[in-house]
This record gives structure tokens, sequence and C-alpha cells, in this order.
């Protein structure tokens, strides 16, 4: 941590990356360039002694909006998305394991071929061994987010930090994209967020962030380093706490 940062360092931090982090803009194809360049992030953060957990999307193989054209009910498209966020999940330890990073998939859907299966006190002694966990299937129950899903995780696995990688530098009082009078805001209250109707994630993964006094910081993926810049406590994105 620089001696700049207004934070403290994270010990053991859970990071959710959006499906959309695995590939180009307004591709759908695994980008293993980007995924390379997380790889490095998250090994550096592991020789610094943090202990990482990732919770994994998988909107660039199917998104919601596509299902719905497709007239796929809505449970099977969401079981649909969790096998999506295997595959990320897999590219990713692959990429880790290249870097000389130990790794454990898990998943909270039965895929024991490729995956272990999601069980806590397994998933804190990876994490304790150094080793990234990664973790697949959402909840392995339709009608939840990843974002949700990395909210429980995130409490579950006694986390310091949650720190979601977008496609945005963080939050905003307006989409940036569609209002040019968008303001950025670098630094939030949980009550905040909840008087200004800030769309941050779903309101089913702010709560469990709330009630269990998770930390958020929400940060534009490709930001240089941005990955282990927030994990030490640096000024990227936007910050959430109580």
């Amino acid at each position: 941590m620089t001696e700049s940062s207004p934070y403290k360092a994270s010990r053991r931090l859970l990071l959710k990356i959006s499906g959309e982090g695995f590939s180009k803009e307004g591709e759908t194809a695994l980008d293993t360039e980007r995924v390379r360049r997380l790889a490095t992030q998250l090994r550096e953060l592991t020789s610094e002694g943090v202990q990482v957990a990732t919770v994994i999307g998988g909107g660039n193989i199917l998104r919601g909006a596509q299902s719905q054209q497709l007239g796929i009910e809505r449970g099977t498209a969401d079981y649909m998305g969790m096998l999506a966020t295997v595959i990320n999940g897999m590219a990713l330890c692959d990429a880790l394991e290249a870097n000389g990073v130990n790794t454990r998939v898990m998943s909270a859907v039965d895929i024991h071929k490729v995956c272990e299966p999601f069980i806590r006190r397994r998933a804190v002694r990876h994490l304790e061994k150094g080793r990234v966990v990664i973790l697949v299937g959402g909840l392995g129950s339709p009608y939840f987010t990843t974002d949700t899903a990395a909210a429980q995780r995130g409490a579950e696995l006694e986390c310091d930090l949650l720190m979601k990688a977008t496609m945005v530098d963080g939050v905003y009082t307006k989409d940036p994209k569609k209002f040019d009078d968008a303001e950025f805001l670098p630094e939030l209250t949980f009550s905040e967020v909840l008087e200004k109707e800030l769309r941050v994630m779903d309101m089913t993964a702010f709560a469990l962030c709330r009630e269990n006094g998770l930390p958020i910081v929400i940060f534009n993926m490709d930001e240089p380093d941005g990955v282990v810049r927030a994990a030490r406590g640096d000024k990227v994105g936007s910050r959430i706490t109580s």
C-alpha cells in the first residue's frame, strides 16, 4: 500500500468479475489477453499475502436479453448462465496456474469432473493456504444474480472487501454513457446510495453488504492495475462504506 492510500489494504477480498470483463467490448468470444492481465494482477496480490476469492459472471457467453429473445424460460436461462460462469472460471484458473498461482475452482452446481463443490470450510482452507478460489455457478439456484452470489460469498467467507470490476469507472449520479452532466461519486455510504436511489448492484446484493458491513469498491476492470490498487486501498473507482 502506498503512503497516500486513504484506506487500509485488504487481507481477504472477494472480487466480482462480470462476464463482459472476459471479452472485448461488443463481442462474446473469450478474450484470452484480458484473462491473462487479470491473472497477472491476482498473482501480484497473492504474492503480497492477500487472500483472493472471485465470483465469475457469464454474460459474455449468455445474456438475459438473448434468452428472452429466444423464448427460453427464466429458470432454464439462469441455469444456462451458471454453466457459462464455469467456462469463464476454468479459463481464469488455467491462466493463473500458468502464472504459478495455486487455484481451485469451486462450483455451486455439481460438476465433479471439472470443479470442486463449494463447501465453506474447504474454501476458507484454500484461502488460508494462499490459493485463489474461483467461485462459479452463482448460488446454484435460479433468480439470483452473480452480484448476490458475490455479496453472499463475501459475507460467508468473512472477506473484508467486495470489489466489483465492471466496464465503468465507478458510481455516477446518472448513466455517464447517456448524460454528459453525470457526476462521478468517489465515496459514498450505504445510506447515501439508498437516498440517491443509485443502482450500484441489485438490491438483494446491496442489502447483504449493508447488513454485514462489507465495504464495496466499484471500478473499471480496464483501469491499469485496478485490481491491485483497489485491494491495497488506493483511490480507485467508487467506495461504499457504512
